[in-house]
């Protein structure tokens, strides 16, 4: 990870201690923000315009160091862990969330999710491109049709033929689908066993019997690439399926904690950059001969952003603390379980409230599409349904806490 001149910011509402972060945490936030400030910003107006895929982005956070932060330096990786992931994605997001989105889909849905749990082979063969930003990775996990119900209502099939697996059928909503070099993807080993007859497997775009159905064009998060994948007759080599035969739900189940975690720091960095943005409007736009954040209404709403962006900050990082303990192979636990749910569940929830006060602030001026306020507003509706739909998120959460009643 490598510094970068960093230009005159906006005000900085959070200058004092981080009581929760130390000096080094401190030190990778900061530098990224400058690396994403000077590389990704820049990206992002038009990646919004044309729903448009910067091709030299990935290869440039590969070459600063910002892939592969939970694999270790033997496979190209960089050797640290969880938490540093998401205080790069909070930066990320705070200055480019589309990009960050696709980040995340390639950094923690795909390349963490082989390194766990793939064979030493897989490894070496899928990682260094991936850290290296050389190849894009994906995971298709959600169907037409399926939704919240991913694992019970899976179509995807795959058939054993010799020392290859046969794939068909489709998945939906893929970020990083149209760009993607390398997918992970679940498909069903066995239909009979239900969610217990789902395997996973490496798929590389270029196997017969793969192809990108259709682009996606989205409300928010645009130019983070979105489409609908199609296998018809698909042939993977058997040596690309990770873990054993039908055993995909622990992998499908350990992933989305790790997922839930993840999406958190996401919407943090949003609703940071809301908040600096609205505290810079109401100290310049004038009313009545004087700024409009000398009106008491004004200041009520930046104060319960405030309020908003420091909570949510105190349970993302838990929860991120939390899931570094989710040891490889593992499926969900409880606890953890629970608090990543609650976590993300919070983070959609309270990221809508800030955007929300952050728009009546800007007033007309970010009703307006191209306004920097304006894309943040639009991104803040994938952040209650991606990963499991709010109500998903209450049902997972009252499930463990009423788990002992008969």
């Amino acid at each position: 990870m490598t510094n970068s001149a960093a230009p005159e910011r906006l005000p900085n509402y959070d200058s004092g201690i981080r009581f929760d972060l130390d000096e080094t945490q401190r030190e990778i936030l900061d530098q990224a923000d400058r690396f994403a400030r000077n590389e990704l910003y820049p990206l992002a107006p038009r990646m919004d315009e044309e729903e448009w895929w910067p091709v030299e982005a990935f290869p440039k956070m590969g070459e600063a160091g910002y892939f592969g932060i939970t694999v270790p330096e033997e496979y190209g990786g960089v050797g640290m862990d969880l938490f540093t992931s998401g205080l790069l994605l909070q930066a990320f997001g705070r200055w480019n969330h589309a990009l960050a989105l696709s980040w995340v889909a390639h950094e923690n849905l795909c390349l963490n999710n082989i390194f766990r749990n793939a064979n030493e082979a897989q490894r070496k063969k899928y990682l260094p491109d991936l850290c290296s930003g050389k190849k894009t990775g994906a995971l298709g996990l959600t169907e037409p049709g399926a939704g919240s119900d991913a694992l019970g209502s899976m179509r995807t099939t795959a058939r054993r033929e010799g020392d290859e697996y046969v794939l068909n059928g489709s998945k939906i909503y893929i970020t990083n689908g149209p760009v993607a070099d390398i997918l992970l993807i679940y498909a069903k080993t066995d239909k009979e066993k239900g969610a217990h007859g789902i395997s996973a497997f490496i798929v590389e775009k270029d196997f017969p019997g793969f192809k990108v159905a259709q682009k996606l064009i989205k409300m928010g998060y645009r130019g983070s690439q979105t489409a609908e994948l199609v296998f018809e007759e698909c042939r993977v080599p058997a040596e690309n399926r990770v873990g054993e035969e039908n055993r995909g739900v622990q992998i499908v189940m350990s992933g989305l904690d790790l997922e839930r975690a993840m999406i958190s720091p996401l919407c943090l960095g949003v609703a940071e950059r809301a908040l600096e943005l609205s505290i810079e409007y109401a100290q310049t736009r004038q009313q009545f001969g004087k700024p409009i954040g000398k009106f008491q209404m004004v200041q009520s709403m930046l104060a319960e952003m405030y309020v908003d962006v420091e909570t949510l900050r105190t349970f993302t990082y838990r929860g991120l603390a939390a899931a570094e303990e989710l040891e490889i192979g593992s499926g969900p636990r409880g606890d953890i379980h629970m608090l990543t749910a609650a976590s993300v569940m919070y983070a959609g929830q309270a990221v809508n409230r800030v955007l929300d006060h952050a728009m009546q602030i800007h007033g007309g001026s970010g009703y307006i599409w191209e306004s920097e306020v304006n894309r943040l507003y639009r991104s803040i509706k994938l952040l209650e349904i991606g990963a499991g739909t709010t109500e998903v998120r209450k049902m997972i959460i009252a499930g463990e806490l009423l788990k002992d009643m008969k």
